[in-house]
């Protein structure tokens, strides 16, 4: 019976629930909602699925494989620990937002047709935008309405894509699609736009800072490893992906350096980070395929850790810009800590997480012979400890003395972080479970000489460019400004061009206003003209003159009458 019921419901039909309770328990259901979930999951064998009619084709409500567990375990720890952190809040919007906007992700990660995928697919977008909205401002309204347009159109893609392939095959499952339909594409358009592809993206950036404190720790763990999956079981040895992923990884570096707003500069590493799966789904190998799955899940938590970490930050400070914070390590020193571990595991340091997942993807990049894709990756390796492992610590807890003296995060924000930052240890140490519940085989060893050295020179250079551009003064300084990307074309251009379009039509219609006018006027006079009360036809005609009129008329007739 248990094997019958998609794990995701567990999460949803609790969020129901939770308007219902009150304090302690509401605070215990909660946390007992992702334990029983994951408890569900490890009594499912891969191999499972539940079927059903819809009209005339067969929808997999649920289907278990080594892909889809490794993505709901991940998933159930990443909920857990964000209700962890979230505790102290009693926002019920927040609470059954979190919980719906998680369980639809995890039901979307075991849907095995086309339609089931689509219908969590919506929901994680209708849900997630209220931890944006949960802000209550103008402009997280505003935000929120953007994110949730470029959302909901995703879904309608992937729909249309659904729509055009049932029509080619028959079939609404959900497996390998590939890009040579039009269907294929459009579902790999609607799969870019939740992981974000270059000139996709920059709804990221633009709404996860946006979002409350803890509801951004949610929206930093769901939406876009989603989109991981999906490309993986959609699309594997997509070669173009290589590309599209290469410069995922590259371009968010030169934003992040000049990023005010620390919560935007870890948006920006999260696309730099995506790239990196993005090339090893296109790889295809059976290698690069278990780096991206593993890299998703070391990169759940170390995200997590760092939002969580700039969370208490902010928290506290009630500010995440850079040119405002510095000194907080002094009385911090917790979150400060864990936030450096964080930094560690997503720079890819030897005995942290990151360096177990990440030089999987490098490795199988130069077993395939990509080279240039090689060294893209390696030089974005580097960026990415520039500002997401140097960068963000540096300047929230050192930097200047900004002279905020602050309490220390809250117990439940803590202990969320020390479970992260332990998980981003353990599995930097020991990476042999989670190999072992990798989609394929692992026959792969991280800590050779080679990788090690490798890695620690590569650490090294980016740690001496930094500590040189800020000693001589040419590190981009913090300053309080609005950077724009690609979202200048949707907050500037086209804003301006649809401003434009508005003004032609409004002095077209003015215009158009006065021609009526003018003409009305015209006529009118002419009408005066002739038929008012001191116009020709009003005058009054002698009888004399009438009768030689009558005469002529009668005279004409007779003359055409003859002829």
């Amino acid at each position: 019976m248990i094997e019958a019921v998609p794990p995701g419901l567990i999460l949803i039909a609790g969020a129901c629930v939770v308007p219902f309770l009150r304090g302690p328990l509401r605070a215990a259901f909660m946390l007992a909602l992702p334990l029983l979930g994951f408890w569900q999951l490890m009594q499912i064998t891969p191999g499972t699925y539940v079927e059903t009619r819809f009209f005339d084709y067969t929808q997999v409500l649920f289907q278990v494989d080594r892909l889809s567990l490794v993505f709901g375990y991940v998933f159930f720890l990443a909920v857990l620990i964000s209700l962890i952190y979230a505790m102290h809040i009693t926002d019920t919007v927040q609470q059954v937002a979190g919980l719906v906007y998680a369980g639809a992700a995890i039901c979307a990660v075991f849907a095995g047709d086309l339609i089931t995928l689509f219908a969590f697919w919506e929901l994680t977008a209708i849900a997630s935008v209220f931890l944006i909205w949960a802000v209550r401002t103008e402009r997280s309204f505003k935000v929120g309405m953007r994110y949730l347009i470029i959302q909901v159109g995703s879904g309608v893609l992937l729909l249309s894509g659904a729509v055009l392939i049932v029509a080619d095959t028959g079939s609404i499952a959900f497996g390998h699609i590939g890009i040579d339909s039009l269907g294929g594409k459009l579902i790999l358009a609607s799969f870019g736009i939740k992981a974000a592809f270059p000139l996709l993206h920059n709804w990221l950036q633009d709404s996860y800072p946006e979002a409350t404190v803890t509801g951004t720790v949610f929206l930093s763990a769901f939406t876009t490893k989603l989109a991981i999956y999906a490309l993986a079981r959609g699309y594997a040895g997509t070669e173009m992906l290589i590309l599209v992923g290469a410069a995922m990884t590259a371009f968010p570096i030169f934003y992040a350096v000049i990023e005010n707003d620390l919560r935007r500069v870890l948006a920006y590493s999260l696309n730099n980070q995506l790239g990196f799966m993005v090339v090893g789904i296109g790889i295809g190998t059976e290698l690069s395929l278990n780096g991206t799955v593993a890299h998703a899940v070391a990169h759940i938590i170390y995200k997590a850790l760092l939002f969580m970490s700039m969370g208490a930050v902010l928290y506290r400070t009630g500010t995440m810009k850079g040119s405002e914070l510095g000194g907080l390590y002094k009385s911090m020193p917790w979150t400060t800590g864990f936030c450096i571990v964080g930094a560690a595991a997503i720079s890819g340091f030897p005995l942290f997480s990151g360096f177990v997942t990440k030089s999987m993807i490098l490795s199988a990049a130069a077993e395939e012979g990509y080279w240039f894709t090689w060294a893209v990756l390696l030089f974005a390796s580097a960026g990415v400890f520039h500002h997401s492992g140097i960068k963000i610590p540096f300047f929230a807890f050192f930097a200047h003395d900004s002279g905020k003296r602050v309490k220390e995060a809250p117990a439940n924000m803590l202990l969320a972080m020390a479970l992260a930052a332990a998980l981003c240890i353990y599995i930097g140490v020991n990476p042999a479970p989670l190999y072992a519940i990798l989609p394929f085989a692992v026959d792969y060893t991280p800590y050779t000489v080679g990788h090690v050295i490798a890695s620690l020179q590569l650490l090294a250079f980016a740690a001496l460019a930094f500590a040189v551009l800020i000693r001589y003064g040419f590190y981009p300084l913090e300053t309080p400004s609005t950077n724009l990307d690609s979202d200048w074309i949707y907050r500037r251009l086209l804003p301006k061009w649809i401003a434009g379009l508005a003004r032609g039509l409004r002095d077209a219609g003015a215009e158009l206003d006065r021609w009526r006018e003018a003409s009305l006027r015209y006529l009118l006079g002419r009408v005066f003209h002739y038929h008012g009360p001191r116009s020709v036809m009003a005058r009054t005609w002698p009888v004399g003159g009438a009768a030689l009129w009558v005469m002529v008329l009668l005279g004409g007739y007779l003359v055409v009458y003859y002829l």
